[in-house]
């Protein structure tokens, strides 16, 4: 069984293909991208899928700003 650390349904990998996005209550999150596109604002923009991906930057950083 091969044993796999991310979705293999997102095709890109890497810093380039994260996307910073704010939610309705202002929490700020990181999410991988399908694809390359512009345009996403919100984490309303993005696919079921891409939000599937999405961390809680506050969770990584806490909620101090640096």
């Amino acid at each position: 069984m091969e044993y796999l650390e991310r979705d293999p349904g997102v095709r890109n990998v890497g810093y380039e293909s994260l996307v910073w996005v704010r939610d309705d209550k202002g929490r700020e999150f990181s999410c991988s991208l399908d694809a390359d596109r512009g345009g996403i604002r919100s984490i309303n923009d993005l696919t079921a899928h891409e939000r599937s991906t999405c961390m809680d930057v506050n969770v990584l950083i806490g909620t101090e700003r640096w």
